[in-house]
């Protein structure tokens, strides 16, 4: 842990090599982040776990200055930059689709267990997490966290600084005001 937060400092001060040594000390993590969280997302098949990782590598390299202080804090924001990645990926593959204009979207599902097995699955998530954040900005955190990088209940509890029984409570809540948002 201490060997991360050390990177996280000399990355901060602008170190590629520090960035580089970091990713290879959670690349493992990274990676099994990116797998749980396309496990779910079968129409995905162009994107696998060691690209998705590698984006996410790119993107932070290009992002400049890393201002993390933690392991924690830095899964939190690797998992937005997953997050992030998977829903350029859909809108992307939308476009294609539609001829590159830009598709209605209805929020008419269910929230069942199927959801987030299509690119506007995605989307619609996209969507209802941005309102999600403006009404609870932890919550939204929390489902990036549980639903787009498939971290466990504790991984979230340490990178939020809260307990596991709160990211438990948070999570029921995301769930159910997500579930009113996609039915509207």
């Amino acid at each position: 842990m201490g060997d991360v937060t050390e990177l996280l400092h000399r990355v901060r001060d602008k170190d590629t090599e520090a960035l580089n040594k970091l990713f290879s000390v959670v690349y493992s993590d990274l990676h099994r982040m990116a797998r749980a969280k396309l496990a779910h997302n079968s129409p995905f098949t162009l994107l696998d776990p060691t690209s998705l990782v590698h984006e996410a590598y790119l993107r932070l390299e290009h992002a400049g200055r890393i201002d993390l202080d933690s392991r924690g804090r830095f899964m939190a924001y690797s998992a937005r930059v997953l997050r992030a990645i998977i829903v350029d990926f859909a809108r992307r593959r939308s476009a294609e689709r539609r001829g590159g204009g830009v598709a209605n979207l209805t929020l008419n599902t269910e929230i069942a267990a199927s959801i987030g097995n299509t690119d506007s699955d995605v989307e619609r998530i996209n969507a209802a997490l941005e309102e999600l954040e403006a009404t609870d900005p932890r919550l939204k955190q929390v489902v990036e966290m549980r639903y787009f990088a498939g971290l466990s209940e504790a991984e979230v509890a340490e990178a939020l600084g809260v307990t596991e029984r709160t990211v438990r409570r948070d999570w029921q809540r995301a769930k159910l005001l997500l579930s009113v948002t996609l039915k509207k």
